[in-house]
């Protein structure tokens, strides 16, 4: 069946069950990182970078690794700042993806990077100013969770 043989690959693509994801909104001072996403689902638009959660990896380290992987930068993860699906289904009806987004607010550790580099599965990445966001067609979900996070709290210390 086609779905189990794209599913094997482990791109996510018409998944027997919800697959877990993380996005982390990375804020520095009024500004929020945003990448250009290179692979599907939405591959071409802006979003804020993340993606699926390791078998035995905690969110925290996922958020991590994934902002290293698609931006090149060390980050301090804090609270969850929202938890959302994505379902998307082919022309047939088929689910082709079916994501549970679980979004936490996130710092640069350390002095903030003033430059980030796209890497792994990213086009771009871009500081963006807060101001400017409505300019990146960015769902309104995303722009909830980007709001969220820059009202939160500092991480707390118990999330490792």
């Amino acid at each position: 069946m086609l779905s189990e043989q794209v599913n094997k690959a482990g791109n996510g693509e018409y998944p027997r069950a919800p697959v877990v994801a993380v996005g982390a909104v990375v804020t520095w001072g009024q500004r929020v990182l945003l990448i250009r996403r290179g692979a599907e689902p939405g591959r071409g638009e802006w979003s804020i970078p993340g993606g699926k959660l390791e078998l035995g990896e905690k969110i925290t380290q996922a958020a991590q690794r994934e902002i290293w992987e698609e931006c090149g930068i060390e980050i301090d993860v804090g609270d969850v700042v929202g938890v959302t699906e994505r379902i998307i289904r082919d022309d047939q009806g088929r689910i082709r993806f079916h994501y549970i987004l679980v979004d936490v607010a996130a710092a640069p550790a350390g002095h903030p990077p003033a430059v980030v580099k796209a890497r792994s599965d990213a086009l771009e990445v871009r500081w963006v100013e807060r101001t400017e966001l409505t300019d990146y067609a960015l769902p309104a979900e995303t722009l909830t969770v980007i709001r969220r996070a820059f009202t939160t709290s500092t991480p707390p210390e118990d999330w490792g």
